[in-house]
């Protein structure tokens, strides 16, 4: 329930906190007097559209605060607009966005508007009406979760089917090409290893000749060679040490330099041996070099890294393509289980509005006959529709005033008409579980007489299980609340502007202004006994 209302600079409202109790809270005022500003201030707690142009003039900011009373325990709900054309919103004093606003607001509270009889040509509403009546929630929540996840197969599989088409229009080229790359047998560092083998092999002849003559060097022809020739050095000097002091060192570096001269011969000797001038190996190499050499410039690459890490992305192509189409039938297979269980949850749907819309209708025309449309007839056809998250039913309410055929009920009734059709649903919506507060805004309009009192009735029987505000102008209607608030509307000479208020009326006042309602502006004693009988009748 609405326990309490705080607003300030809303309009032409300076400053209003209001306390409501439960049951049916009443609320009238002359017209123009500000009663559908109230209304667009809990607008604005149900994220309704925000405008610098609501705030109060010369103010900076204006404040819509509302506390409701739910089984979970106290919720706020706060709107601050700016002039900038800023605003924020929170919950629990917890900033929120505007989305959350809504979505908490419609647990709390729900506004009947004039316009909101439009409803009745709304499919969706009338479905859901239906489904609250037959007690659906449960399977409807069971049905929205499994059509939701159908609704991701289908499209994760759709998405993946696409892909695999793309990829078998490229698989035997993926293959061509990972078969290529697959033949050539990479390996890392082979290119290098390949260009220095094939330098030396191009110019083995001369590589032959250049050892040769290095090798001469250490042995000339017809001479003694060069590391003979140190030894006996060597030996030269260790025998004149013998007489002159310090030719150990000389001797020592004559003897390491001859080593360092044998390790020196001995390693271009070998190479000299390895030295291969097979014209056969040369080919093999230049051939291998010119496929590799191919293999970069076709695919863009600098070195066999580059070429091997080509070679792993087609392999990943080929493979994926395989796993894609295992994972395509593994999304068929539960798309098929999700059609199962969304096919069942819909039939059992069905079978439940079946049942229960002779029963929905029955109750609707009770409470038409009550509100003196005696001959009125009220008819719930189920009829089939597009798979959706509510199942396969649509529903169209049909309307007969006099006992004729019923049709569409938005093409056939009246305005009174129409006014007493909702009431009778919002009757029936009352005693849903878990339903939120209700504020008629003139649900009334178009009746008067009889029919306006019994609309007081329902309306006062509504306020016995939940909490009902009704904004009214039948005296019938005003009569029958337990609490009674009035709107009204006061000139200030100091600021030269009008300012609106809100307050709760009590003994005569209250007698006065349901007096009022009856006659007008001119309050005479016997419109004064009247509103007196009124809430005595009550």
């Amino acid at each position: 329930m609405l326990r309490s209302l705080h607003i300030r600079n809303y309009i032409l409202i300076d400053s209003l906190d209001v306390t409501f109790p439960e049951g049916l809270v009443i609320i009238t005022g002359q017209t123009g007097a500000g009663k559908s500003i109230l209304l667009g201030a809990l607008g604005l707690l149900a994220g309704g559209k925000a405008d610098s142009s609501l705030i109060s003039e010369g103010a900076e900011s204006c404040v819509v605060e509302g506390e409701f009373e739910t089984p979970q325990g106290l919720r706020i709900i706060r709107r601050v607009l700016y002039s900038s054309g800023r605003s924020r919103s929170f919950i629990d004093d917890c900033p929120a966005q505007v989305q959350e606003l809504s979505e908490l607001s419609e647990t709390l509270f729900d506004i009947h508007s004039q316009h909101r009889s439009l409803l009745l040509t709304d499919s969706a509403f009338q479905l859901s009406l239906l489904d609250h009546f037959a007690g659906n929630e449960g399977l409807l929540e069971e049905c929205t979760d499994t059509w939701r996840k159908l609704s991701g197969a289908r499209k994760e599989y759709s998405d993946a089917t696409e892909e695999l088409k793309r990829n078998l229009a490229e698989s035997d080229y993926n293959k061509a090409q990972f078969n290529e790359l697959d033949a050539a047998h990479l390996k890392a560092g082979e290119l290098q290893e390949l260009e220095e083998e094939q330098q030396a092999l191009a110019n083995a002849e001369q590589i032959r000749e250049d050892l040769s003559l290095a090798l001469d060097c250490f042995s000339p022809s017809g001479r003694t060679g060069v590391a003979e020739s140190l030894k006996e050095a060597r030996r030269a000097i260790e025998h004149a040490g013998r007489f002159l002091p310090g030719m150990q060192e000389l001797e020592d570096r004559i003897e390491s330099a001859r080593i360092e001269l044998e390790d020196v011969f001995s390693e271009v000797e070998s190479n000299a041996e390895r030295i291969d001038v097979s014209g056969e190996r040369l080919e093999q190499v230049e051939e291998r070099l010119s496929l590799l050499y191919r293999l970069m410039h076709k695919h863009g690459c600098s070195d066999i890294e580059g070429l091997m890490e080509i070679k792993e992305h087609y392999s990943q192509a080929v493979s994926g393509t395989e796993e894609l189409d295992e994972r395509c039938q593994a999304i068929s297979r539960r798309i098929a289980e999700l059609e199962a269980s969304y096919e069942s949850l819909s039939a059992r749907l069905h079978d439940a509005r079946s049942h229960a819309a002779p029963l929905f209708a029955e109750q609707v025309e009770g409470h038409l006959h009550f509100l003196e449309l005696e001959r009125s007839s009220f008819n719930v056809e189920l009829q089939p529709a597009e798979a959706s998250a509510g199942g396969k039913d649509a529903v169209r309410f049909l309307f007969s005033s006099d006992g004729s055929r019923p049709t569409d009920v938005a093409k056939c009734a009246s305005g009174g008409e129409i006014s007493r059709i909702m009431l009778s649903l919002k009757a029936i919506m009352a005693k849903f579980k878990g339903m939120p507060t209700l504020i008629f805004d003139e649900i009334d309009s178009g009746v008067s007489g009889s029919v306006a009192d019994k609309m007081g009735k329902m309306i006062c029987e509504m306020g016995q299980t939940m909490q009902v505000f009704s904004i009214t102008h039948l005296p019938q209607v005003a009569a029958k609340g337990s609490a009674h608030y009035m709107v009204s509307k006061q000139f200030n000479p100091a600021t030269g502007r009008s300012s609106t208020g809100i307050k709760l009326l009590q003994g005569t006042d209250r007698v006065n202004e349901i007096a009022r309602l009856l006659s007008g502006e001119s309050i005479t004693p016997e419109a004064v006994a009247n509103a007196k009988a009124l809430m005595n009748e009550n």
